[in-house]
């Protein structure tokens, strides 16, 4: 599989990345293992997690899967053979991440965030550490959002003033020069995010921003109307979480179906697709992948993979089916003819799920 420069630093990582965050809640630590078994064995060299997962996000289960992760690869004995990323949570009013105290990008939080990722993933260095998102109270994602819509609840649970960027920077100042992190990388951040970081790095406050790790699909292309020209003139890779749009571009939602087992299904955590007019949107990208002879999640992965700005595309699975293809579609063939087809229809219903 092709391998892309991370950013300005030195690491390959492959076109496609696997995600892990049904790893303890959905999927058992042996089906983690045999998804991490086929995708290395297909050329995937780079695996994300976070502190947070599994999804949902609860204080029984957190840490699992970095856990699943750190098992798989002592039994492998292949650390040197992964490009490993995690994250740390931004602005939460949740207790159970720090233990007694809501937490937030402060030393002390950040500091303690990387230390407990250490010793889950059985390792003493993680080569990609993102901000999972800011610190600021800001629209989930950073994305552009349709009027009226909410900010995020648990940040305006936290009184406190938000962090300065560049004290969180020199946080991870600190833990490049400790050798526990490798590079920086940010997600759900917004242009005015990503170059603020930018600047302190320039000013020596900490490390430079590697990579944005950022939701893009067919129903949100809200990173080319910015971030697509601060990412190209600074060099900051383009890593895409949920490029299936949370499922709802597999087919397997269209007329309002709800499978048995499905994430939606089990945790009614679809909000951010089941916006209103979403559900016709979806199903017209569906039909049009059949249209091309193509199943729509195999469709809507080279949709993304084919993008000019992209480093890499995390995709996540329960199944070892579907993440065969997701796997799989690095081999469709992605035409003048579809780009055209999906840019028409963009043209004409924009970014319903932000």
């Amino acid at each position: 599989m092709e391998k892309r420069r991370l950013g300005r630093t030195n690491l390959l990582v492959s076109r496609i990345c696997l995600g892990s965050m049904t790893w303890g809640q959905q999927n058992t630590e042996a089906e983690g293992h045999a998804q991490m078994d086929m995708a290395f064995e297909r050329g995937v060299n780079f695996i994300d997690t976070a502190e947070l997962y599994p999804i949902p996000p609860k204080a029984e289960t957190q840490g699992r899967t970095e856990k699943i992760i750190g098992t798989w690869m002592k039994a492998k004995g292949n650390r040197d053979k992964v490009v490993l990323a995690s994250k740390v949570v931004g602005r939460t009013a949740n207790e159970w991440f720090r233990g007694d105290r809501p937490s937030k990008l402060v030393r002390a939080d950040i500091v303690d965030a990387v230390e407990k990722s250490l010793a889950k993933l059985q390792t003493d260095h993680l080569d990609l550490y993102q901000i999972h998102w800011p610190d600021r109270d800001i629209p989930w994602g950073s994305n552009p959002t349709r009027v009226g819509a909410p900010r995020r609840a648990d940040a305006a649970a936290v009184p406190d003033p938000e962090t300065p960027v560049a004290e969180t920077l020199a946080v991870f100042d600190e833990l490049v020069k400790a050798g526990k992190i490798r590079h920086f990388g940010l997600s759900n951040e917004s242009s005015w995010g990503v170059m603020r970081f930018l600047f302190e790095a320039e000013k020596g406050v900490g490390p430079r921003v590697a990579s944005i790790q950022n939701a893009y699909n067919l129903l949100n292309r809200t990173f080319e109307v910015n971030l697509a020209e601060v990412c190209e003139r600074e060099d900051v890779s383009l890593l895409v979480y949920s490029p299936l749009g949370q499922g709802y571009l597999t087919g397997k939602y269209d007329h309002g179906a709800r499978p048995q087992g499905s994430r939606t299904q089990l945790f009614n955590r679809g909000q951010r697709y089941e916006t209103p007019n979403a559900a016709e949107v979806q199903l017209e990208y569906n039909t049009l992948a059949r249209s091309f002879g193509l199943d729509p999640a195999s469709f809507a992965a080279a949709f993304v993979l084919n993008r000019p700005f992209l480093t890499s595309s995390i995709v996540g699975a329960t199944t070892l089916g579907q993440l065969e293809t997701a796997l799989s579609a690095i081999d469709v063939k992605w035409t003048d003819e579809m780009q055209t087809a999906v840019d028409a229809v963009h043209q004409r219903v924009g970014n319903p799920c932000p």
